[in-house]
C-alpha cells in the first residue's frame, strides 16, 4: 500500500489511545514534557515560564494553574525534570529562547517530595 496508508494508520491508532485514556480517566489529559507519557491533568505539575532579567527566565511551578502565560506539564518528580532538561523541553514547551533556569522548581518538587507521606508512614488509629 501507499505510504500515507501507514501514516494515517499510526495517526489513528495515536488518537484511539488517547481518547481511551481520555473516557477512562474522565479528566483530561495532557502529556508530560521530561517523559512524553499521557497522564490526567491532575497528576501533572503545570509549570510557566517568567522573566526574570531581561535575558533571562526562570520557570516556576503553578500548582493552582492560574499563572498568566504559555504552560508545560511535567511530573512532579526529578526523573521527569532532568530528562525535560536534557531534551531542552522546556523552552520549546513554553516557546522562550534565552537562558532558562530551573532550580525553583527543582526546589519545589523536592519539598512537595519531601511532604509527602511514605505509604509505610500510614497512620493506623
Amino acid at each position: 500500500m501507499f505510504q500515507w496508508t501507514t501514516a494515517v494508520e499510526w495517526s489513528m491508532a495515536r488518537h484511539e489511545h488517547s481518547a481511551e485514556v481520555r473516557l477512562r480517566s474522565g479528566d483530561p489529559v495532557r502529556t508530560c514534557i521530561g517523559c512524553r507519557q499521557l497522564a490526567p491533568a491532575a497528576d501533572l505539575l503545570r509549570v510557566v515560564a517568567r522573566q526574570v532579567q531581561s535575558d533571562g527566565w526562570t520557570v516556576v511551578p503553578d500548582p493552582r494553574r492560574r499563572l498568566p502565560g504559555r504552560g508545560a506539564w511535567l511530573h512532579p518528580d526529578r526523573k521527569c525534570l532532568s530528562q525535560a532538561e536534557k531534551r531542552r523541553a522546556f523552552g520549546r514547551a513554553l516557546r522562550v529562547s534565552g537562558s532558562l533556569d530551573t532550580a525553583a522548581l527543582g526546589s519545589s518538587i523536592d519539598s512537595d517530595l519531601a511532604n509527602e507521606p511514605h505509604p509505610q508512614q500510614s497512620s493506623t488509629s
